[in-house]
């Protein structure tokens, strides 16, 4: 069984035990969230897709730890003006452990 959750922006395809990392999310490390925009769900029953989100559908997680990316570096250059510029960002990342897929009404 498995779910299609949407969250910052982002769709991921996820079963009970994977472990995933989102944009950043609030909660210390053994939180439990619930992912309420599910768009599409794989059963036993077969395949479910929502019109855009199914009703009472959610997939509840626990949240691993926060983490941030490596640094990406932005340099912006203007030749033959002596303009540089250089900065430097990490994203912050919330790792999260799917525990279980309810599908609620949906079944």
């Amino acid at each position: 069984m498995f779910a299609v959750i949407k969250t910052g922006g982002k769709q991921y395809k996820v079963a009970a035990g994977d472990q995933i990392e989102v944009e950043k999310l609030d909660g210390d490390a053994g939180a439990t969230l619930t992912f309420d925009s599910v768009l599409m769900v794989s059963g036993d029953d077969g395949l479910k897709v929502g019109a855009p989100l199914i009703e009472g559908a959610s997939v509840a997680g626990e949240i691993v730890g926060q983490k941030r990316t490596r640094k990406i570096i932005i340099f912006k250059k203007r030749r033959r003006k002596s303009s540089r510029r250089r900065n430097g960002h990490r994203q912050p990342l919330t790792v999260v452990r799917i525990t279980d897929i309810n599908l609620g009404a949906a079944a």
